[in-house]
C-alpha cells in the first residue's frame, strides 16, 4: 500500500484536555450488565474480541448505550478483516489493539476503515473517525523508543502490566518508569487497577508521568467473575476519581 496514502492520526488528540481524568471500563459481556455500567457514564467501554480471553464478547449484538461512551473493540494479533467487519457489526468509535501489531498496521487499519465509506457518508459527517489505542506493556522498565514509528497512526497509547496474558492479569506495573515518557501523544494508564489505587493515582498526578494521562483503564479489579462489574463498586470508584480529578485541578 502506498505510504503517502496512510491517514495520520485523528485530530481528536489535539484538543487533549488534562482538567478531567476520563475512564474506560473494559471485558464488558453481559447485556445487563453493560446497561447498568452504562449508567454511570463511563467515556470508553471495552469489548473484548478474542477467543483466548475469559472475557471474550460473543453476543450478536451490544445493547444500546448512551452515544457519549464510546465503544471499544479490543483484538489481539487479528486480521484487519475481521476488525473492519467487528466496528461495522458494533459500531465502534475505537480499536484497542493489545497485540504486536506494527505501525505499519494501524496505519493500513485507518486507511482500510476510510475505504468502507462512500464520498457521500464523509461529506455529510454520517461516520465517525476511528480512534486507535495501541497497547504497550510494562513492568519494571521499558524502551520508550519503540513508540515513535507509531506517534502518527495511533490516535492513544496505553499502557498496561506485562504479564502472562495480553491483559486482565490484575496488577499494577512500575508507574514511575512513565516520568521518562517523551511524547505528548495522550495515553491510557492500565494494569490491576481498583479502588485501593486511588490514593497511588492520586499521587500520580502531581508526577510528571501524569501531564498526558488521558484516562484510567479498569476491568479485573471491579469483577464479580470475569466479565460482571461489580456496580457498586465501580460507582465509588468514579466518584472518587472524578474528586481526585476535582482537587488536582489548577487554580484559576
Amino acid at each position: 500500500m502506498n505510504k503517502k496514502s496512510h491517514p495520520t492520526a485523528s485530530s481528536n488528540t489535539s484538543s487533549f484536555n488534562k482538567t478531567k481524568v476520563r475512564l474506560k471500563v473494559c471485558g464488558m459481556t453481559y447485556q445487563d450488565n453493560i446497561q447498568q455500567v452504562a449508567a454511570i457514564q463511563p467515556d470508553y467501554m471495552g469489548f473484548i474480541f478474542y477467543q483466548k480471553s475469559a472475557r471474550c464478547f460473543s453476543s450478536k449484538t451490544i445493547p444500546e448505550i448512551p452515544s457519549s461512551i464510546k465503544k471499544t473493540g479490543v483484538f489481539v494479533n487479528a486480521s484487519l478483516s475481521f476488525i473492519i467487519e467487528k466496528i461495522k457489526a458494533h459500531h465502534l468509535q475505537a480499536v484497542q489493539l493489545h497485540g504486536n501489531e506494527s505501525a505499519a498496521y494501524c496505519a493500513d487499519l485507518k486507511h482500510l476503515y476510510n475505504q468502507t465509506h462512500t464520498t457521500i457518508e464523509k461529506a455529510q459527517n454520517k461516520y465517525n473517525l476511528l480512534e486507535i489505542i495501541k497497547v504497550f506493556s510494562i513492568k519494571d522498565k521499558f524502551d520508550f523508543h519503540i513508540l515513535k514509528p507509531y506517534e502518527t497512526v495511533c490516535d492513544y497509547f496505553l499502557f498496561d502490566t506485562k504479564g502472562e496474558l495480553p491483559g486482565g492479569n490484575g496488577y499494577t506495573f512500575n508507574w514511575d518508569v512513565l516520568n521518562n515518557y517523551p511524547s505528548t501523544k495522550p495515553f491510557f494508564l492500565s494494569g490491576g487497577i481498583g479502588v485501593k489505587e486511588l490514593e497511588k493515582i492520586k499521587e500520580f498526578q502531581t508526577s510528571k508521568a501524569s501531564k498526558y494521562c488521558y484516562a484510567i483503564d479498569v476491568n479485573s479489579k471491579f469483577e464479580i467473575e470475569p466479565g460482571l462489574k461489580n456496580i457498586e463498586l465501580l460507582k465509588r470508584f468514579t466518584n472518587l476519581l472524578a474528586f481526585c480529578s476535582l482537587i488536582m485541578l489548577p487554580m484559576l
